[in-house]
């Protein structure tokens, strides 16, 4: 199956699960889990959260920003990939001045 984002529509999610700002999402969601392209605005996040029935995998594909991870915080830019394990609770942050974007995977476990 092709995914192809540039013919998704685009859903916008104020203060996605208690964050700040927008999330500008391209999603295919179905029983199996989620797949999407995100991009936050300088200054947006996704709130803190734990992963109790799923994983996250979110490659960076451009812009720089941080992850709040367990009981830290790692610095993330284009190229990088976080890995949140079932269990473990996250958020991402867009801390620069310019659009953060990443693609996820979040399957159901």
């Amino acid at each position: 199956m092709i995914l192809d984002y540039s013919t998704m529509e685009t859903t916008h999610i104020p203060n996605f699960l208690g964050g700040e700002g927008t999330v500008h999402a391209q999603m295919r969601v179905d029983e199996l889990g989620k797949i999407l392209k995100g991009m936050l605005d300088p200054g947006s996040s996704i709130g803190y959260h734990t992963h109790e029935t799923s994983s996250e995998i979110i490659y960076i594909l451009s812009g720089t920003g941080k992850v709040k991870y367990d009981d830290g915080e790692e610095p993330l830019k284009a190229g990088d990939c976080h890995y949140c394990p079932k269990g473990h609770s996250h958020s991402l942050i867009n801390n620069s001045d310019g659009p953060l974007e990443f693609f996820a995977v979040v399957p159901n476990q």
